[in-house]
């Protein structure tokens, strides 16, 4: 499995809603670290950075996937959120039932889990299960 599919994978477990980016490096991130072996990975190199794992490649192949139609990006306040087009959930769904069940169950409640916190009980969370990604972070509520 390469960065794109896991991608398209782990945003199609939520049929393709729109995504902010903390909740797309947090749940790329915990895909990475608590499933590597069911999924090829680690795939990232996530570093702690201003609001905990952070990897900007994570940016780009979502911007390369833009230009292909696969992610759809949307202005919203001073970023940009990401949802799949209907041809990349399309591709997404087929990626992840490729997966074996376990890796499914997983991505499944990760994706509902990092998309049911505020932000800063999102970043709070992942401080407190992995904190040495709280080095370098400018947010210190938790």
């Amino acid at each position: 499995m390469n960065k794109k599919q896991i991608i398209l994978a782990t945003l199609a477990s939520s049929n393709g809603v729109l995504h902010t980016p903390v909740q797309v490096q947090k749940l790329l991130f915990l895909v990475d670290r608590e499933i590597p072996s069911l999924v090829g990975g680690p795939l990232f190199d996530f570093q702690p950075y201003n609001y905990g794992p952070f990897d900007k490649t994570v940016y780009s192949e979502l911007s390369e996937m833009a230009g292909e139609g696969d992610v759809v990006m949307i202005p919203q306040n001073n970023w940009l959120s990401y949802q799949l087009s209907a041809k990349g959930l399309e591709a997404g769904k087929k990626i992840l039932e490729s997966l074996p069940e376990q890796a499914r169950d997983y991505i499944s409640q990760v994706s509902q889990f990092v998309r049911s916190l505020p932000f800063a009980e999102l970043v709070s969370a992942i401080y407190a299960a992995y904190p040495e990604m709280r080095q370098n972070s400018v947010f210190q509520k938790c």
